[in-house]
């Protein structure tokens, strides 16, 4: 199913979703946690985003494994290897914090709605988010850097 779509590498296409969703869900992570009067417009979007983002990055890993695993079968140079498995590591560090972005945000949209929730509960849940945000940024542009690198730097 990851392996190819339509005959082109699925990784290639899914991968788009990735770097729009991911992105999306720090951006709107970070709106969420320091803008409290604009919560409740864009609950539902960051809400979305916080599932959607996590697993666009989980099926662009999915598919970047089964390309590693075509490039290796077809006996594609080490070299080029290696530098898919850079790519691939950041990639799978972009997916683990976007599911902890997720969850976090996740945690804070419920919270911040109810009742009762100590505030000290969601600035600490704000903090955490924006860390998280920031971290998931670096790791997404550093894994889209490194694909593009194999591919259009001379």
């Amino acid at each position: 199913m990851f392996e190819t779509i339509n005959g082109m590498p699925a990784h290639v296409l899914l991968v788009h979703a990735a770097v729009v969703f991911v992105p999306l869900l720090a951006l709107g992570a970070i709106v969420f946690a320091v803008w409290p009067a604009v919560r409740a417009r864009i609950d539902w979007a960051v809400a979305l985003l916080a599932v959607v983002a996590p697993l666009s990055a989980l099926f662009s890993m999915i598919s970047g494994n089964a390309f590693y695993e075509m490039r290796e079968a077809d006996g594609t140079p080490e070299q080029f290897l290696d530098q898919i498995g850079e790519h691939a590591s950041y990639g799978q560090r972009t997916f683990f914090f976007s599911l902890g972005l997720g969850l976090v945000t996740g945690a804070l949209l419920l919270l911040s709605r109810r009742a009762g929730t100590p505030r000290a509960v969601t600035v600490g849940l704000g903090v955490v988010a924006v860390v998280l945000a920031v971290i998931t940024g670096y790791f997404v542009v550093m894994t889209g850097d490194t694909g593009a690198a194999m591919n259009w730097k001379i």
